[in-house]
């Protein structure tokens, strides 16, 4: 059947530009493009509503493009493995190409789905399309091979020296014409989602990309951490949902450094931005050589140290209250809007681990509720990094003073008074006392709401667990 066209099912991989996985399966036909709801979808969906919002708009800008391209995106909601044969039993399609997933539980299902196929007389193709450069590729500049790297540096050493593919040739791809029927996109009321994200179209994402290359990423050394400014990409959702490629990201990123007029400050901090997409990248290969690492710690001897999975100040950094203004700020970003700005999520984060000692995995469900982005395997990697159990083993654990932090990175309250109210008129010097206790008092003087006292000490707490830590690992 020389005519017969390849099935591509879309995941998290919604455009048709720089696409690996939409190359892949031209390469064995015209394309069918295809998107099935399962539970799997519909679950995550469910957990979060902005995540749902964001989602559908995705799939519907993809299906503009795909009209655009003379072909339709094919909508079916049942068991993947079920409407895929399906749709391939009425279609002639000899097979079926889908991008990699890389958390655990996505892994899985893709063996699964590819072994169902498979036994179905189907060709199923698996490919790495969420990454710049696949993990293999990285791996296979080991000199000693292996399952890739377990430590960045040596990782980021080899990554920065590989070309980055590029699948963006327009005849690469041809649609097949068809009259199969599909059911009607999602709509954000299924997820008792609201509509309104905005700027999920690959074009809207670029323009935002190239924004960013002209101007905020040549401070990005100095303005990565500054969460009142605008100093980031913010990219994490368009990235997770495959808006743009990664590879798009980067070859750009690339590119702007090429420009001879550059101060020298600029090319370090792109540079910089350049380094934290491969840290991206190192993540998802973490996630990729060892999917058991899911919701076990990566280091093995560190699967025996123990993490509370509650403490009476958990709800506290639920809530945003735990007395922390720069804590504080960041849940209450994240409630408010879906994202949090990458250094407050690390601070945040280390309050969790060491100041509560409550365990990682924890803290990554929580924010699993209210991020707008989808990748699990990025969250597990960071999360364990954060919590030292992860990739890189320190000596001493990543342990943020949350005070010293906000001093330092949002030393005129900007970004706290933006979403603490409650110390939207409260001096900042109030803030700072020579003891905590000192500047709580003063803090009462001016506040109008009452804003919580610290639920812990953070100097007594960052002790107390370096102690225990350091009984363990000499242990």
């Amino acid at each position: 059947m020389t005519n017969a066209p390849f099935i591509f099912r879309f995941t998290h991989d919604l455009r048709v530009e720089d696409h690996a996985g939409l190359v892949q399966a031209a390469a064995h036909g015209e394309v069918l493009p295809v998107f099935v709801i399962d539970r799997a979808f519909e679950a995550r969906m469910a957990r979060s509503p902005r995540r749902a919002a964001y989602a559908v708009a995705a799939l519907s800008a993809l299906d503009r493009a795909l009209r655009e391209r003379g072909a339709r995106l094919i909508v079916r909601r049942g068991t993947a493995a079920a409407i895929l044969k399906q749709v391939a039993r009425a279609s002639g399609a000899r097979g079926v190409a889908w991008t990699a997933r890389y958390d655990g539980a996505g892994a899985q299902a893709d063996d699964r789905l590819r072994s169902e196929l498979e036994e179905a007389g189907l060709r199923a193709l698996v490919v790495h399309d969420a990454p710049a450069i696949a993990p293999e590729e990285t791996a296979a500049a080991r000199p000693s091979g292996g399952n890739g790297y377990r430590a960045f540096v040596p990782y980021f050493e080899v990554w920065r020296t590989l070309a980055v593919a590029a699948f963006d040739a327009p005849l690469l791809v041809r649609f097949a014409a068809t009259d199969l029927q599909s059911e009607p996109l999602p709509q954000a009321s299924e997820f008792n989602a609201s509509g309104g994200a905005s700027a999920v179209a690959a074009l809207d994402v670029r323009e935002g990309l190239m924004r960013f290359l002209a101007g905020a990423a040549l401070q990005y050394a100095s303005g990565m951490n500054v969460p009142s400014l605008d100093g980031t990409a913010r990219l994490s959702a368009h990235l997770s949902f495959g808006v743009i490629s990664a590879r798009s990201v980067v070859r750009a990123t690339r590119k702007r450094l090429e420009d001879p007029f550059l101060l020298s400050e600029e090319r370090a901090s792109l540079r910089i931005f350049l380094r934290s997409l491969a840290m991206r990248d190192f993540f998802l290969q973490l996630a990729f050589f060892h999917p058991y690492a899911d919701n076990e710690p990566l280091q093995e001897r560190m699967r025996a140290f123990t993490f509370a999975r509650s403490h009476r100040a958990l709800d506290a950094w639920r809530a945003g209250t735990t007395g922390f203004p720069l804590v504080d700020a960041g849940m209450r970003e994240l409630h408010e809007t879906g994202w949090m700005h990458p250094h407050v999520r690390a601070v945040a984060a280390s309050f969790l681990c060491y100041d509560l000692g409550v365990d990682w995995r924890v803290g990554r469900d929580e924010w699993d509720r209210y991020l707008v982005e989808d990748d699990p395997a990025l969250a597990t990697g960071n999360w364990q990094w954060i919590a030292g159990v992860g990739a890189d083993l320190v000596q001493y654990p990543r342990i943020y003073n949350p005070d010293k932090q906000r001093r330092r990175f949002d030393p005129n309250g900007a970004y706290v008074k933006r979403y603490v109210h409650e110390l939207a008129a409260v001096p900042v010097a109030a803030w700072d006392g020579a003891h905590a206790r000192e500047g709580q008092l003063s803090l009462a003087l001016f506040a109008h709401d009452d804003y919580p006292q610290p639920v812990v000490d953070h100097d007594e707490a960052a002790r107390a667990f370096l102690a225990r830590y350091r009984a363990f690992v000499n242990g």
